[in-house]
């Protein structure tokens, strides 16, 4: 699939990139390069592999999802100079 240069302008219009006039068929042409090389991926045989989520048997070292303070709104809101229904009152600033 050949890109041309009005599709480059296209794109980079949408991308909100500017391209110089001189470097569009350079980029025509790394475009074409790209799609036809996402064409021959597109038909290579993976009926037998497996999906993954990564390329690597690695653990998660997330932490646990536990409180380990549990009353903070009532220190945070102490140093509030206003509260109303627990929140904070401040100066409007737009109008």
């Amino acid at each position: 699939m050949a890109i041309v240069n009005n599709e480059v302008q296209s794109i980079a219009t949408l991308a909100r990139i500017e391209i110089k006039p001189d470097e569009v068929p350079e980029f025509a042409a790394e475009l074409t390069k790209i799609l036809d090389f996402v064409t021959r991926m597109n038909t290579i045989d993976t009926t037998d592999v497996e999906p993954l989520a990564h390329p690597l048997d690695a653990l998660s070292h997330s932490r646990q999802d536990v409180v380990i303070d549990d009353d903070i709104c009532g220190t945070l809101q102490a140093n509030a100079p206003q509260m109303e229904n627990s929140l904070f009152l401040v100066p409007k600033v737009i109008e």
